[in-house]
């Protein structure tokens, strides 16, 4: 297993999911509940940052590897997963939702594993529709973590909420665009196999 700085921050990534999950299980007189929101908005915030910085680094300084590229998209999906459920024990997520959006990200796993495994990985490479989607997705997470008015002005449970909502719908429209793109490959292959 190669490590090297980008790893390290995928790994600080990793490591930084259970704390955005557990802060919201301190007791209130040692966080009051706003307290945990900014709390664990910021944990958030910080672990996608390491996402961006990580790539950055690896393509940068040539670190690139296949081990950090399997961990990469399994850090995010972890901390996508554990930040929804924890906002679905809150009652800020509705649970349809959590599940669209955890459901797509295994769905496409298993997807992009099929396809390495033929030889076709590229055509099923991200696209700027599922680009947006971690975009609104990304941003709609610690809107939502924060859950109150900032700066007196923006009302981040509104605004996360419905962003959650263009990320869920995005979300199933990425899926099938990918399912479509990927479809006459699986049905060439499982051709062969019968």
């Amino acid at each position: 297993m190669p490590f090297n700085f980008p790893i390290l921050l995928t790994w600080l990534r990793v490591a930084l999911i259970p704390l955005v999950v557990g802060v919201f299980y301190l007791p209130e007189v040692w966080l009051t509940r706003f307290e945990q929101g900014v709390v664990a908005t910021v944990i958030f915030i910080v672990a996608a940052v390491t996402d961006w910085f990580d790539g950055f680094l690896a393509r940068r300084w040539n670190q690139t590897s296949s081990f950090g590229a399997f961990l990469d998209p399994v850090a995010d999906k972890l901390m996508v997963a554990g930040a929804l459920l924890a906002l679905v024990q809150l009652d800020r997520v509705n649970t349809v939702f959590a599940f669209i959006i955890i459901g797509r990200e295994i769905t496409i796993s298993a997807l992009r594993e099929w396809m390495a495994l033929i030889g076709a990985s590229k055509s099923v490479a991200v696209s700027s529709l599922g680009k947006i989607k971690t975009a609104a997705q990304m941003t709609a997470i610690p809107m939502l973590l924060f859950n109150d008015v900032l700066f007196g002005v923006i009302d981040t449970s509104f605004f996360g909420s419905w962003l959650l909502i263009i990320a869920a719908i995005l979300t199933v429209w990425s899926m099938f665009y990918y399912l479509r793109k990927a479809w006459p490959l699986i049905k060439e292959t499982t051709d062969k196999m019968e």
